[in-house]
């Protein structure tokens, strides 16, 4: 669905007008996220569930933040589409007609599927493009009036944001090693020596550049299989279907960077259930219980909400990903990327305890 009937829409769901009060706090991000002049805007979400339509309203609102903003922007809504679906015709046609050097805002239910002949990665197809992207996955798992959450933790002051990250992200840099303690009996260390960290900042203004918004997270993959102890998960859990909010914590135990056990209750169970999953479909099974990232939340107005583009940003948590880590600087190459979000840790950079 284009513009005109994803507005039609939009009011013929009543979701428009959420939209419309939406707008007013997106209206902010497109000067220090995006420095946008006179680009087009191409807008791409999904209808989502039955009271789950953050995506669909999240991207009328951005629509309507454009048009206040007197931007040249289009709105597509396709179907909700999953792990090995094809993007709508429509979608593909408006990203392959999009001349370089736009702008691309994603906001997807699950995820945006395969954009056929434009290629495997859309990170890849951005950067060979000069186009600059924000995006929001996997939004299923809340309910539309959950909006509000996500509007919260986007709507913050990114210049000082940014400062901060950046700080961050060098002292993640230059250590060698990080040591991770949490009051739930996280113990874990792991080697990062040599290995560049990545702020994801809201800074999205250079050509072929992009990522998630809501922004707020330091992260990096670790030096080969240099992980080692147990990691507790008490915050919440990826899988390759859902974002669980933990009740009964999940227990770790991870050796030369591999999980080899899973305690807990149903949450690890789900957990458990997705590796064997993956292993089961995987060209390369051996990566699917691999550690492949650490990062570090810093949104101060983010909260654990039950979607892993919030709770991860989440200031006062940390994470590790469970299995690829390729397109972020790593090595691993994985059917899966499933953050586990874990509260109140104590972080050691080569002894010394990061002060946030």
């Amino acid at each position: 669905m284009e513009t005109l009937e994803s507005l039609k829409w939009l009011k013929d769901h009543n979701l428009y007008d959420l939209a419309s009060k939406a707008a007013i706090s997106l209206k902010k991000i497109f000067t220090p996220c995006l420095a946008v002049k006179d680009e087009k805007v191409l807008i791409v979400g999904d209808v989502g569930y039955e009271n789950g339509n953050v995506a669909a309203v999240l991207s009328g609102a951005y629509y309507l933040a454009s048009e206040q903003l007197k931007l040249d922007a289009k709105l597509i809504l396709q179907n909700v589409k999953s792990r090995g679906d094809i993007s709508d015709q429509d979608v593909i046609k408006n990203l392959s007609e999009l001349r370089p050097g736009n702008i691309i805002i994603l906001n997807m239910s699950d995820k945006l599927g395969n954009i056929q002949e434009l290629g495997k990665s859309f990170r890849r197809w951005v950067g060979k493009k000069n186009h600059r992207f924000i995006s929001a996955m996997s939004l299923g798992d809340l309910p539309t009036s959950s909006i509000e959450l996500i509007l919260k933790a986007i709507d913050v002051n990114y210049k000082p944001l940014q400062t901060q990250h950046e700080e961050m992200r060098q002292r993640l840099e230059r250590a060698k090693e990080v040591h991770i303690t949490t009051p739930a009996g996280t113990d874990l260390y792991y080697d990062k020596s040599g290995i560049k960290a990545i702020a994801a900042d809201g800074n999205y203004t250079l050509p072929g550049t992009g990522g998630n918004l809501p922004a707020g997270e330091v992260y990096a993959p670790p030096n080969g299989k240099g992980i080692e102890g147990r990691v507790v998960i008490d915050g919440s859990s990826r899988t390759h279907e859902h974002t669980i909010l933990i009740k009964k914590p999940i227990e770790l135990t991870i050796e030369e960077g591999v999980i080899t056990e899973i305690k807990g209750d149903e949450e690890a169970r789900q957990l458990e259930n997705t590796l064997k999953w993956a292993a089961s479909v995987a060209k390369n099974p051996g990566n699917v219980r691999r550690v492949c990232e650490l990062g570090i939340g810093l949104n101060p107005k983010a909260s654990i909400v039950g979607a892993m583009i919030v709770d991860d940003k989440t200031l006062g948590t940390a994470h590790i990903g469970i299995g690829s880590n390729y397109w972020f600087g790593g090595s691993i190459y994985a059917i899966i990327h499933l953050d586990q979000v874990f509260k109140n840790p104590l972080i050691y950079l080569d002894g010394e305890l990061l002060k946030i």
